[in-house]
């Protein structure tokens, strides 16, 4: 489970990002999840879900691709970058100054039971500083290894092993990818958290999702799982069933990912499930008769859910970190209401998911105790300033009540991070196109 994330000049942050997943007082009943810092010892009180709020272009999706973009560079640095190439991070760009300098993410996570630490600095050639820390036996860290520039530091125990991957190391590469590609034992829990946790479900990766859900139908026991949750959102859908692409289409698709396999010069391209050649028919009923849709054809709704019933059922199966960005988007309030309970809910979250996302939907946040989704310490905000920069913050800041109509005082600016527009400015920016005189019609 995620603790806490850290960045510095990242996207449109220039200064400190700052998320928590920490329980606080302020917990709702039945939410918490008590994790274990090390096995057998003293517990963390964390939190299923943290939601973002605030106006368009305040940085709420730049929170999730921040922590997706320290997964990527983890993921990509020794085994996708050129050993000289420039490392593909996205500073703060509206101060030329800030531009240049360095950018930092931490993770503060339990990766194979054991509570791990760990951050790097980059710059856009070189790893400046990266250090990785766990908890085995106390609430004192341990070190693992510590970098800065080419100088390392090793744990107890750890400097033979670590002194060989060390001649493996990259300027531009991190130790931690280097060590993931050298199998080394004392960071494999960190490198297969970083694996499986900080998917983002943004609108870009939609049909990489899609295909997710194809291929849960696929498996044996599985396409029950998928349709049941087509059936309960009340599409009106009754079946799906699917049928072979025709050949010319399945060929196209084959090229494509020859060339995506080429172009990155893989030497092991991975194999194609047989899944992407398949075509979905989502099957209606009506009266008096029922009729059978392509994907394409159903509603946006449609499509956008089907694209989160994979990456939520198998992070909730998994118990890791989903990113979910405009959670709400195209969806009814009520659905994503449902989304939300599913990570809260003990019982349908039994191995700890979380989830992360950003929403304009203030239902969530309830006016009073009996009928919040989301508890005081799960919600949080975003603005930026007339600088460009954003900032994030959290309800607690505010020490609401326990009763207290947060919805409602949201709604009306009591916390900030709305959009602080008036109706007299857009008809003013609007008259002169208004009164102009009309394109005469044909």
């Amino acid at each position: 489970m995620l603790l806490e994330f850290r960045a510095r000049n990242v996207r449109s942050f220039k200064d400190d990002l700052k998320l928590s997943l920490e329980a606080t007082k302020m917990a709702e009943p039945g939410v918490v999840r008590t994790v274990p810092w090390f096995p057998g010892g003293p517990v963390l009180r964390l939190l299923p879900v943290a939601a973002v709020y605030g106006p368009n272009a305040s940085g709420k999706s730049n929170v999730l691709r921040a922590l997706a973009d320290m997964r990527m560079i983890v993921a990509g640095s020794f085994r996708f970058w050129e050993p000289k190439g420039r490392i593909p991070r996205d500073s703060f760009r509206l101060d030329p100054a800030r531009r240049m300098e360095p950018s930092l993410y931490e993770i503060d996570v339990v990766a194979g039971g054991v509570r791990h630490v760990y951050g790097f600095e980059v710059d856009d050639f070189r790893v400046l500083r990266e250090w990785a820390y766990q908890y085995p036996r106390s609430k004192r860290p341990v070190l693992i290894f510590e970098r800065t520039d080419a100088d390392f530091e090793h744990g107890t125990g750890l400097r033979s092993r670590g002194g060989v991957i060390e001649e493996l190391v990259r300027p531009n590469a991190l130790f931690l990818s280097t060590a993931a590609a050298a199998k080394y034992e004392a960071l494999e829990p960190l490198n297969e958290w970083f694996q499986h946790n900080l998917l983002l479900a943004d609108a870009s990766s939609r049909p990489a999702r899609h295909l997710q859900s194809v291929q849960m139908m696929a498996e044996p026991g599985r396409r029950a799982e998928v349709l049941g949750l087509l059936q309960v959102a009340d599409f009106g859908i009754t079946d799906v069933d699917e049928v072979d692409l025709d050949e010319d289409a399945a060929e196209q698709i084959r090229k494509v990912m020859r060339a995506v396999a080429d172009g990155l010069e893989l030497e092991d391209p991975p194999q194609v499930d047989d899944a992407i050649f398949k075509r979905l028919r989502f099957h209606h009923h009506g009266a008096p008769r029922s009729a059978t849709f392509d994907l394409n054809e159903e509603s946006l709704g449609t499509q956008v859910w089907f694209g989160l019933i994979g990456p939520v059922v198998d992070s909730l199966r998994e118990g890791t970190v989903l990113l979910a960005d405009e959670l709400d988007a195209s969806l009814h309030p009520t659905l994503v209401e449902q989304v939300v309970r599913l990570y809260q809910d003990p019982e349908s979250n039994p191995h700890n998911a979380q989830l992360i996302c950003n929403t304009h939907d203030p239902a969530l946040l309830g006016d009073s105790s009996t009928d919040r989704v989301l508890g005081r310490d799960q919600a949080w905000f975003t603005e930026k300033n007339a600088a460009g920069e954003s900032r994030l913050y959290s309800l607690v800041d505010f020490s609401p009540r326990q009763g207290e109509s947060v919805e409602r005082r949201y709604r009306h600016g009591r916390y900030g991070a709305v959009p602080l527009v008036n109706h007299s400015e857009f008809k003013t920016a609007t008259s002169a196109a208004v009164h102009r005189d009309p394109v005469p019609t044909r």
